[in-house]
């Protein structure tokens, strides 16, 4: 008996250490970015070529978006759940987005050109909208609960926890709404920097759909909230 409860017990802090270590990843992963598109992405690329470079870009953040739609689909959800204990389903999950997305951006091309640059009162007008994406996404991931995000906790099923308050009373996906701000309102937009922002967005846009259909099948509460909070990313328009 006491053998069995040893096996447990170390059992249980391996898994959290997985948790916790899984939690440090999805943090660095984002502050990897944050530094890439800030600094790396920033830099107006001279030489090269467009075209290679960006096909090899999208390439790299289809596979990123690939780990995410299988991720959803009902077959590689249960095949995880069998292969995996409850409590390290969600990490098993951050894991591998984290680490996919720290090679998404380390790999990423440096694409030559200037989509644009602004000065004066448009380049502050960008700077707040940037703050406002930033605010919003934080915000909006505290509601949702981070510790669910970064892996420490499950993922909720309850259809009680479709919430309606803060930005979620707004739009359906304000996460989303935060990260079109964050990448597209910048001051000098190098074409490095539109790769991503546009290939990035333009995943979040066919996905969203796909994602809402597959939590509408999970939860009736799903299609009651969709009733209730009209549009995806901005109110009145879309």
């Amino acid at each position: 008996m006491i053998a069995v409860r040893d096996r447990e017990g170390s059992s249980t802090r391996l898994a959290r250490l997985f948790s916790w270590a899984g939690a440090l990843l999805f943090f660095s992963s984002l502050a990897y970015f944050l530094f890439a598109y800030v600094v790396t992405f920033g830099v107006i690329a001279r030489e090269g070529r467009a075209l290679p470079a960006a096909l090899w870009n999208i390439g790299a953040f289809s596979v990123f978006a690939l780990h995410h739609s299988l991720f959803a689909r009902p077959p590689v959800r249960r095949w995880v759940a069998r292969s995996f204990p409850v409590e390290l389903e969600r990490p098993f999950y951050v894991w591998v987005a984290s680490v996919l997305f720290i090679a998404v951006c380390a790999f990423w091309r440096p694409v030559p050109g200037l989509a644009w640059q602004v000065e004066g009162v448009g380049r502050w007008a960008l700077r707040l909208a940037q703050a406002a994406g930033v605010v919003l996404t934080l915000r909006s991931a505290a509601i949702l609960d981070i510790r669910e995000l970064a892996g420490l906790k499950p993922a909720a099923t309850d259809a009680g926890e479709f919430r309606t308050t803060g930005p979620y009373g707004w739009v359906r996906h304000p996460i989303y709404a935060g990260w079109f701000l964050l990448v597209f309102a910048v001051e000098t937009m190098t074409l490095t920097r539109l790769t991503f922002a546009a290939v990035s967005c333009a995943y979040l846009l066919i996905a969203m759909p796909l994602e809402e259909r597959s939590l509408r099948a999970a939860s009736p509460a799903y299609g009651r909230y969709m009733a209730q909070v009209r549009w995806r990313l901005v109110p009145r328009i879309y």
